[in-house]
């Protein structure tokens, strides 16, 4: 935040595609007229030929407090007359913004990707995730939630061991299934 602080134009458009998920070619589309009763709704342009997968999700408190400073009637991310940037406009914007910031790998699919993950971490679902994504398949979207998914699992895994549900044993390799004897292995 301290390359590109609350006010920016780079710090709108971070935090608008962190909380929705969009994709540049969505968020660059994005404006006051995408909310509706608190929710954004908009249609995924990569799948506009089918009729385009229809997102609806919350607006996060976060983001409404970064959109409520911004000019109505005119897309969120937009250029200095009030026109909506291009999606490759925006590519080239981030760049520069994370050269600036010292993260020259992160991308604006990052941070689609960060939101998903997010969400995962969150304790949602491969289909919630993909409800605020607009994935179609689950397989794209359980990619990006694997490490947080695994986490997670291990996580849980480490909670059940932790409570002992084998009473008061403490061994974690009983001598009768693993422990050598003489020079044999047992099974």
């Amino acid at each position: 935040m301290a390359a590109h602080p609350p006010g920016t134009e780079a710090h709108t458009a971070m935090t608008l595609m962190l909380y929705t998920g969009a994709a540049r070619t969505d968020a660059v589309k994005l404006g006051p007229w995408s909310i509706k009763d608190g929710r954004f709704r908009y249609r995924r342009q990569k799948t506009e030929k089918s009729n385009g997968s229809l997102i609806s999700i919350p607006l996060h408190p976060d983001l409404a407090a970064v959109l409520a400073t911004l000019p109505r009637g005119r897309p969120y991310i937009s250029t200095r007359r009030g026109t909506a940037r291009s999606a490759g406009g925006l590519g080239n914007l981030m760049q520069k913004w994370t050269a600036t910031a010292n993260l020259p790998v992160c991308s604006s699919h990052g941070l689609r990707k960060a939101c998903a993950r997010r969400v995962a971490e969150a304790g949602a679902t491969t289909s919630q995730i993909a409800a605020v994504t607009g994935h179609k398949t689950l397989a794209l979207v359980q990619h990006y939630t694997a490490a947080a998914e695994r986490a997670g699992m291990a996580d849980s895994a480490f909670e059940k061991l932790i409570t002992r549900p084998n009473g008061e044993q403490i061994l974690a390799n009983l001598p009768e299934g693993f422990a050598i004897s003489g020079a044999k292995s047992i099974e």
